[in-house]
């Protein structure tokens, strides 16, 4: 048996056994959005650690517990079961859930918990019995990376082979080759200096149990790349975009080179986005396949009126870095526009139009990034999109025109996303009933996620002089 066809404790404990694992991984994911983890030995590994779980420090995860009550649990699963390939000894990966240790019950400001919810909460509403979700995660690939802050300077500089930025550096010698600015989609090499480095990274991808439909270089110059796993369900699609990101970073770090989700690392150039597909399906049929608009049913428009209306909040998750509103800026092919097309990529919202088939029919929200937490997100979208069904919320007319193109009195009358993290925050303080259904989000989740956000990043952002200041008032 393999570690990625495991479905129950019984199956990981015999593949341990069976292919003389040395030790076991237990990941969770933490408030924001990064992956932790801990290792023991495989012996520490039976039957019963499903069940029991293993003991870990809540207090020093971020926003998570208080110091007087920091026990917590990982509950594995074992369906995320995964040999590790980058690991010296043969090592066990599992995702795990956390609980609290007295009651058992599942910790509300799991982000994984939150995701289980959000599909359970769609199967009781007897909409669907399926969403799926299919994210486009780019990122960068950097050689060098070099930045820090105190109280006297603040400093970034980001380095790249293949950045236009060093078309007259001294390389000893300088071959050439290096995307122009906003025409990084698609070189072939030498253009595309990392044809063979995305290569095994959608090797390593697919060896690890996540199906990869293609793999590309993005508009950018500096090493912008794309590589587009197939759809899954929410919370399996979930674990396999942190298992991306994973996998992406250590195949980098194998070659001496360095990957950011970070969504707008360039000035000038184009920042990474997550453009993400969903989907909701029952008894095996997709329910966004109909007569309507771009092969749309009505059930699917509704779900893209939920989308509109909740926008704001949405991107307090999908969208949830002071860096993030440095893409979504006006006047730009970012997608800002709360609108909906079948075809026009200005639009917030795209109905892809690739296939006719029923099965592919889907809704791609637009504006998240990678620097997200996926469980938050894709809940958040999903609740957005069902409160839109449910409430047969209308999206309004489809904008099919060139939205940069259009008079400025007609364009100041399309909606706009939030403008900074701030607005969004405020957006998800002042819209969050849609999330609380099923229990789903808990009014705990929201205002600890706000709190949190403005602390740890709004405001310290904000305290900091910018570097750009001094080119513009140190001689005033």
């Amino acid at each position: 048996m393999e570690a990625k066809d495991c479905k129950t404790p019984q199956d990981v404990v015999k593949v341990v056994q069976e292919q003389g694992v040395k030790a076991i991984d237990f990941k969770f994911m933490d408030f924001p959005g990064l992956w932790q983890h801990l290792t023991v030995p495989s012996t520490a590994l039976s039957e019963d650690s499903f069940t029991e779980g293993v003991g870990f420090d809540g207090s020093s995860i971020r926003g998570w517990q208080s110091i007087h009550e920091s026990d917590m649990l990982m509950m594995p699963d074992p369906a995320t079961a995964m040999i590790d390939p980058f690991c010296e000894i043969k090592t066990l990966s599992l995702v795990c859930n956390i609980v609290t240790p007295i009651t058992k019950e599942k910790y509300t400001r799991d982000p994984r918990n939150i995701a289980l919810k959000a599909e359970a909460y769609l199967n009781s509403t007897g909409i669907g019995d399926t969403s799926y979700f299919g994210p486009e995660a780019e990122f960068f690939i950097f050689d060098d990376v070099r930045f820090d802050t105190a109280a006297n300077k603040s400093f970034y500089s980001v380095d790249s082979i293949e950045g236009q930025w060093n078309s007259g550096r001294d390389e000893k010698p300088n071959l050439g080759y290096k995307p122009r600015y906003k025409e990084g989609y698609f070189p072939t090499p030498p253009g595309d200096h990392f044809m063979n480095l995305r290569n095994e990274m959608m090797m390593t991808l697919m060896e690890c149990g996540i199906p990869i439909e293609a793999q590309h270089h993005e508009v950018a110059t500096g090493g912008q790349s794309e590589i587009d796993m197939k759809y899954d369900r929410l919370t399996h699609q979930a674990d396999k975009l942190m298992l991306f990101k994973y996998v992406i970073k250590n195949v980098a770090n194998k070659y001496g080179k360095t990957v950011t989700f970070m969504p707008k690392p360039l000035f000038g150039d184009n920042g990474s986005g997550m453009h993400t597909h969903v989907s909701i399906w029952k008894g095996g049929k997709n329910l966004f396949a109909g007569n309507s608009y771009a092969g749309m049913s009505e059930l699917g428009l509704h779900f893209i009126g939920g989308l509109i209306k909740h926008a704001g909040a949405i991107l307090a998750f999908a969208a949830p870095s002071t860096n993030s509103y440095k893409r979504l800026v006006p006047g730009y092919e970012a997608p800002i526009n709360l609108a909906y097309s079948q075809r026009n990529r200005s639009a917030a919202i795209r109905i892809p139009m690739y296939s006719p088939s029923e099965k592919a029919k889907r809704v791609e929200f637009r504006p998240p990034d990678p620097s997200c937490n996926p469980y938050l997100t894709f809940s958040a979208i999903l609740m957005a999109g069902l409160d839109g069904v449910m409430n047969k919320i209308d999206p309004g007319d489809p904008l099919d025109k060139n939205i940069y193109d259009l008079p400025a009195e007609e364009a100041k009358l399309i909606k706009k996303v939030p403008g900074s993290l701030e607005d969004a925050l405020a957006a998800l303080e002042a819209d969050h009933d849609f999330l609380l259904r099923g229990d789903v989000f808990t009014e705990d989740v929201v205002e600890h996620w706000v709190e949190y956000k403005m602390k740890h990043e709004v405001d310290a952002v904000r305290l900091r002089p910018h570097p750009y200041e001094f080119a513009l008032y140190f001689d005033i």
